[in-house]
């Protein structure tokens, strides 16, 4: 009997839920750009065209298979597929940390395209990883991260940052030898505060939520012996400022 319940709510919760989509677009955000070249939907077939080639190399980082097979080796097969993992397992070929990538390989080799999706909200920290890549990618090669925006805790405990398009550009700007292609984000998301926050939070609405966010870069330049420490902020927010103080509150209370 306490199944029938239960599938019966869950039932009406599709149900509610279905009618209440008719909302949807008023959480969307107008100054939240939506990826179309490489979406979540697009960027593995758009990352098979460009790469799939005779000649290049192709690193992705978090290649362990994990939550289904992968494809990227075959779908890869005229390009040379590497997969880093911080584990061993299916489809992985080196071992070790992401935060020390460059060290796994000689001084002189280098990559084509160097990707990774679901990867560097795990990475304790990924300003390393980016400088760590930018060590690894040629000059005139592809940079891609998919990563989560907003999404539940997963993981744990190595569950360690949620990014925005913009973060995504600050880690690879043109303080790193970056030109941005296309950032923004995918699948977005519907919210509200539950009935267990504070009482002056519950049952409010929570708009411009989005599952992933995304950057295609391609590099530029070399950067000879860069460091966050010495990087002026102009070179990574790039024309961008924050928000001038308002009088009026956007979200009163929070």
């Amino acid at each position: 009997m306490k199944a029938v319940v239960v599938k019966g709510l869950e039932l009406g919760y599709a149900l509610l839920a279905r009618v209440e989509s008719v909302f949807d677009y008023s959480f969307l955000a107008d100054d939240v750009p939506l990826s179309t070249t490489v979406s979540h939907h697009n960027w593995q077939n758009y990352l098979y065209e460009i790469g799939n080639k005779p000649g290049l190399r192709i690193l992705e980082i978090g290649s362990r298979e994990v939550t289904g097979k992968s494809v990227a080796r075959l779908k890869f097969h005229n390009a040379e597929y590497i997969g880093f993992d911080y584990y061993e397992g299916d489809n992985v070929d080196v071992v070790g940390d992401a935060h020390k990538l460059s060290s796994y390989f000689g001084r002189d080799e280098k990559f084509d395209i160097i990707y990774s999706s679901a990867t560097f909200e795990h990475l304790a920290m990924p300003w390393i990883v980016a400088t760590e890549i930018s060590k690894l990618l040629r000059v005139g090669g592809f940079v891609f991260v998919e990563t989560h925006f907003s999404y539940g805790s997963h993981e744990r405990p190595w569950h360690f940052f949620q990014f925005s398009d913009m973060a995504l550009r600050v880690l690879f700007s043109k303080s790193l030898g970056f030109e941005c292609v296309e950032a923004g984000m995918s699948n977005p998301m519907v919210g509200r505060f539950s009935v267990l926050a504070d009482r002056y939070l519950r049952f409010k609405r929570i708009p411009s939520l989005y599952c992933h966010s995304e950057y295609l870069g391609k590099k530029v330049r070399d950067i000879e012996d860069f460091e966050w420490g010495r990087t002026n902020l102009r070179d990574v927010v790039g024309e961008t400022s924050y928000p001038e103080p308002s009088s009026t509150l956007t979200q009163p209370g929070l």
